[in-house]
């Protein structure tokens, strides 16, 4: 009888170590897909038109239709000078208004600074002027805007220097944009 303690083979050893290493790999890529799926459905939750629905009639009527988020609001991929951003389409902002980390990343320059009334009160913020909007088919040049210092977020106002422009017509979850 042999009291030698059992020995291992270093090959058995070595591929014990390799199924784990390959089972914590397969856990870790299936988290990761899992946060980019999760990731994405809430996205388009929040933003369920970013690629909005966009036509050009017979008569040139310009034309897109928004889908209501789940938070009631109308939210959209845009461009401004041609670079993508979000908008948060606001019937009760004055202008369109930019938060200055968004303003800073357009290039856009703070003009004359003002007074404006906001729901957290009065701040300060900078005129400026957008050279081109664009809302799916729908173009708007040289519209009047204001860079917010104190707005956070990623999303930009559209509000009515830009909206008055623009017919809307609002039919259940539908808000159809449209510009004669």
């Amino acid at each position: 009888m042999d009291n030698q303690p059992d020995q291992q083979d270093p090959n058995q050893a070595q591929q014990r170590g390799i199924g784990r290493g390959m089972i914590v790999g397969m856990w870790v890529l299936v988290l990761a897909l899992l946060t980019m799926f999760f990731n994405s459905f809430l996205e388009k939750q929040q933003n369920p038109n970013q690629n909005p629905f966009a036509r050009v009639d017979d008569q040139g009527v310009r034309e897109i239709k928004l889908i209501r988020n789940r938070g009631g609001h109308y939210v959209m991929n845009g461009r401004i000078n041609g670079q993508t951003v979000i908008f948060f389409l606001d019937t009760g902002a004055t202008d369109v208004v930019i938060p200055e980390q968004i303003a800073n990343q357009l290039g856009l320059e703070k003009g004359q600074p003002y007074t404006a009334s906001t729901a957290n009160g009065t701040i300060t913020v900078y005129a400026t002027r957008l050279d081109r909007i664009e809302l799916g088919t729908i173009v708007l040049n040289d519209v009047r805007a204001s860079i917010n210092p104190s707005m956070d977020g990623k999303e930009i106002l559209l509000g009515m220097s830009a909206l008055k422009q623009l017919e809307l017509l609002q039919q259940g979850k539908t808000l159809t944009l449209k510009q004669y």
